[in-house]
């Protein structure tokens, strides 16, 4: 598991290095008015006919979506997701326990019921109308919006698994 936990570390970290040279190529590509990149004489898969600056920008936002919402579960799992440690730290373990049991109740809980449904339809909607971007940028978008419900329910399951695990330590 451990190993698993690293390697996906590692390609996250890479996906974060790649994102920043996105970004940086579209910002010398936009000062020197370079648009399109790339063309193509027949449509790409997931890039169309060209590469364009929009392109570039819709780019980032999948990479931002994949290298930040698919690890929220390795990171919840691992406890190193933000707190006011000051106030936590102090704590004795079954106080910790409880405290984050509640609000995994109150707060995790309802919004995963709410938020799961939500986008499974705005996935669905996108698959079934083949979504794509409609400023020159990359195709298929449907495949991107995808990510959304796995990554909630990767979050969800992660949730569930210390919740189990907080009702044992809070007793």
């Amino acid at each position: 598991m451990k190993a698993v936990k690293e390697a996906s570390l590692k390609v996250l970290a890479i996906g974060v290095v790649v994102l920043m040279g996105a970004i940086v190529l579209q910002v010398i590509c936009s000062a020197l008015d370079i648009n399109p990149l790339a063309s193509f004489p027949a449509a790409l898969p997931f890039l169309g006919k060209a590469v364009t600056l929009n392109s570039l920008l819709d780019f980032q936002w999948h990479l931002l979506v994949i290298i930040g919402l698919l690890p929220a579960g390795i990171v919840w799992l691992t406890g190193t997701h933000v707190r006011v440690d000051f106030l936590y730290n102090p704590m004795p373990s079954r106080w910790k326990a409880r405290i984050d049991l509640v609000g995994n109740l109150l707060f995790a809980a309802p919004f995963f019921v709410l938020m799961i449904p939500a986008a499974v339809n705005f996935m669905l909607r996108a698959w079934n109308s083949g979504e794509a971007s409609r400023n020159g940028g990359l195709n298929d978008l449907w495949l991107i919006k995808s990510v959304l419900p796995l990554g909630l329910l990767l979050l969800a399951l992660a949730v569930l698994i210390e919740s189990i695990r907080l009702i044992r330590a809070a007793r």
